[in-house]
């Protein structure tokens, strides 16, 4: 399968990274599963954001399995000759895609008239006004839609490559591949784009220490004193060091974990929401309703319904 990464000028040179999960799929299947090429408008060297150039192919008449468009730093106007190629392009490629503010490229291209996707949430209301009959979903790591497939954020083109990996060759090969990237955990396309662990914000490893160790063992009570076991202090000093980091006490925090999974359980699989509420550490599924409503402003049986209707 050829795999043909479009580049504008000015490209963001971490779109890039999705070529990573291509290329380890073919060592760890042992044959070459895809092949990976760079293309522009006219070819020849294109600069990325930070001036560094690379070598492409022109992309006009050329045939790709998946068209992968990167993004810039911030959406910007795009030449109407790279339009042109892009949309010839994606009427000879099996399926489309964008990492990021690529997503401009294809909205411009008139590719995303009727489709569900997304981008970088910094970004998504900007495209929804720039492409009103798309149906822009903000808080999604990747959205796939038949055969056009738009990603959040650079790194969520990772996940995105992992997500075409598995519905190409299966899961087994995408779970490997994620492992030899060292991907903590291959996100699914309906996961959140922000993470709790990320807005907790822990700059020392003790403290993040512990909020690995708790997001590993949510269904334990996670008391005060067994986080303050795992970092080595008193509970005390825990608690004043935990606050002092993360900007919130750590039952706000474990709170946040919980909800977090909670949500990505509700929206991908069939549990009951009393199994899930079990499953994430609540006592019960109307102290997990009542968190929902802090979180979210609605209960997970809503969360729900709006996942299944996207």
């Amino acid at each position: 399968m050829k795999i043909g990464f479009l580049l504008p000028p000015g490209f963001q040179i971490m779109g890039l990274a999705a070529a990573s999960a291509f290329e380890l799929a073919n060592t760890s299947a042992g044959r070459r599963l895809y092949d990976i090429g760079f293309f522009s408008e006219h070819g020849g060297s294109v600069a990325n954001s930070f001036g560094a150039a690379i070598e492409t192919q022109p992309v006009a008449r050329r045939r790709l399995d998946t068209l992968i468009v990167c993004g810039l730093v911030a959406p910007a106007p795009t030449a109407t000759g790279l339009l042109a190629r892009l949309r010839a392009a994606a009427r000879l490629a099996r399926r489309t895609a964008s990492v990021c503010t690529g997503a401009f490229l294809l909205g411009e291209a008139g590719l995303l008239d009727g489709r569900r996707v997304t981008t970088h949430w910094m970004f998504a209301r900007e495209l929804q006004e720039q492409v009103p009959a798309a149906q822009v979903e903000a808080d999604r790591i990747f959205v796939n839609d038949g055969q056009l497939w738009t990603s959040a954020g650079m790194t969520a083109g990772i996940d995105l490559a992992l997500g075409m990996v598995e519905a190409d060759f299966g899961a087994e090969l995408a779970a490997t591949v994620a492992k030899k990237l060292v991907v903590y955990h291959r996100r699914a396309g309906g996961q959140s784009q922000h993470s709790a662990l990320l807005e907790l914000g822990a700059r020392s490893d003790r403290i993040q220490r512990v909020l690995d160790y708790a997001r590993q063992h949510l269904q334990r009570p996670l008391t005060v004193t067994e986080l303050a076991n795992v970092a080595h202090l008193s509970p005390r000093q825990f608690s004043r060091a935990f606050t002092m980091e993360t900007g919130q006490p750590p039952a706000k925090a474990i709170e946040k974990l919980r909800v977090e999974a909670a949500r990505l359980m509700v929206e991908q699989s069939r549990l009951s929401v009393e199994e899930i509420a079990l499953e994430a550490g609540f006592s019960d599924a109307e102290r997990m309703r009542r968190a929902f409503l802090r979180a979210f402003g609605q209960p997970p049986q809503a969360v729900r319904r709006l996942a299944r209707m996207s």
